[in-house]
């Protein structure tokens, strides 16, 4: 180009035929690689020095890696897709053909290192709090619990590590795994989580994420973690607890200490049983007696019945942390349920597709990493702009990754990629979710379902019924249940 004195004209249009341009295009197969590469780090996706991902071959452990991150950023998108993309670009650059068969990506996403993996969510979820607001509740980081659960396909590997519930006829259910979470309160980003099988107890998975607790810390969860042993626990490790009283522990508020109204500290006494997945040496050193403090309050909203809540907590300053307050922090743990409800519903999580528990873990790490990188741009979308993280919408913020992730990559500049990567953070800013406070959505379904008969036996010795259509289950006027 320093040759052409004459045609300077020129130079922008045949710049994009540069081999800088050709050897981008060729790199960044799946578009994300430009976008994301930030968040994660340059030497974790390096190839490794000698085993599995030192050879250089078709699937590289960069390449395999967004390939992956494709699949789980765009629903019902399969390896077929992922391989024919590939075949796309070398056709494209008149390259060596690469062979038709899916074997070779879902081989090299077996070699992806679980434990690298679980390096670059953590990664992800440090950048997120990184660009975040670093938002703390009086002074203290809060950081929320919750369970779910994810179906698996039905194959013997899955049943084997997660059985069907008790209740599904053998060959009629599918594989169930149950996952705890820890969430960042302010900036939704996903800081930890353990895994279990439906025969696990919630308590025995999260007694695996303790060491993500520590001091400055606040744990904020519903019912289903309000118990003795874990309040004391995570008071040894300087973090302060808010759960709403489990239904089973009955407390008269006439007793203990006034500290206001509706409001006492009771001492309560450590259980007599020791929980199974608790060391005995770690339950010895847990203390006979913890001050606990008990706030009960009603929720009346125009038009429905009164509720009333009663916190359990061991911020026990009631003129430092008043009990309006309280409930007030106890009305944001609804937040985790609209984040699995992103990462289940909006991300296609709810139901996995790897056919053995080795590929359903990377899945579920894949769709975790998805998650904090798209809550990281959020974050930084929110701090250029001053927005409030939580108004900014989670499916348009990936619906607007995508289909800008195609221009960036096309870009044929580095000032035009910065131009539209500051262009999708303004769209993402720009996309919020309307305030509709006291909206009610009930769980229930519009569409209904096509008229065949559920599956009651293993399908192989399962008897279609003739004229189905016509079945007497199936006539919702006749039986409306």
């Amino acid at each position: 180009m320093e040759h052409t004195p004459f045609f300077p004209q020129w130079r922008n249009r045949l710049a994009p035929m540069g081999p800088r341009v050709r050897k981008l295009r060729q790199q960044s197969l799946m578009r994300l690689e430009l976008l994301f590469a930030g968040f994660i780090g340059p030497n974790l996706l390096s190839p490794a020095s000698n085993g599995d991902n030192s050879r250089q071959r078709v699937f590289t452990l960069r390449k395999t890696f967004w390939g992956f991150l494709y699949q789980v950023l765009n629903s019902r998108c399969s390896c077929r897709e992922v391989l024919r993309q590939l075949q796309a670009l070398q056709s494209l650059h008149n390259e060596a053909t690469v062979n038709e068969n899916t074997s070779a990506f879902c081989q090299a996403r077996k070699r992806l290192p679980l434990d690298l993996l679980k390096r670059i969510r953590c990664k992800c979820a440090g950048a997120v709090r990184k660009k975040g607001s670093g938002r703390r509740w009086k002074g203290l980081d809060v950081k929320v619990i919750d369970g779910t659960s994810t179906s698996l396909p039905d194959t013997p590997q899955n049943q084997k590590a997660y059985p069907q519930p008790g209740s599904q006829k053998p060959g009629c259910g599918f594989p169930l795994m149950k996952l705890v979470g820890v969430f960042g309160l302010f900036d939704g980003v996903l800081l930890d989580y353990a895994k279990g099988n439906h025969k696990t107890h919630e308590m025995a998975i999260l007694h695996k994420l303790l060491g993500i607790f520590g001091a400055g810390d606040l744990a904020l969860g519903d019912r289903g973690f309000n118990s003795y042993t874990l309040l004391a626990l995570l008071l040894q490790r300087g973090t302060q607890s808010l759960f709403r009283l489990h239904q089973a522990r009955k407390v008269d508020l006439r007793q203990g200490k006034r500290l206001g109204r509706n409001d006492r500290l009771i001492v309560w006494r450590k259980p007599v049983h020791k929980p199974v997945y608790i060391p005995c040496e770690l339950w010895n050193t847990i203390p006979e007696e913890l001050p606990v403090r008990i706030v009960r309050y009603r929720i009346e909203s125009k038009g429905f019945r009164s509720r009333e809540i009663t916190l359990a907590t061991t911020l026990t300053d009631a003129s430092k942390y008043p009990a309006g307050e309280l409930a007030g922090l106890y009305g944001l743990r609804w937040r985790i349920e609209l984040w699995f409800r992103d990462i289940k519903t909006s991300m296609g999580m709810e139901t996995l597709r790897c056919k053995s528990p080795a590929m359903a873990h990377k899945e579920v790490e894949m769709y975790f990493i998805a998650y904090n990188l798209i809550r990281a741009l959020m974050a930084q979308s929110a701090t250029i702009h001053d927005v409030a993280l939580e108004r900014l919408s989670f499916k348009g913020s990936v619906d607007s990754t995508r289909q800008y992730s195609v221009a960036i990559a096309q870009a044929p500049t580095a000032r035009k990629q910065k131009e539209l990567y500051d262009e999708l953070i303004r769209v993402i800013a720009r996309d919020k979710v309307p305030e509709r406070p006291g909206r009610r959505e009930p769980r229930a379904v519009k569409r209904r379902p096509k008229p065949y008969p559920y599956l009651t036996k293993n399908r192989k010795i399962y008897k279609e019924i003739p004229h189905r259509s016509k079945y007497r289950k199936n006539d919702r006027k006749k039986h409306p249940a």
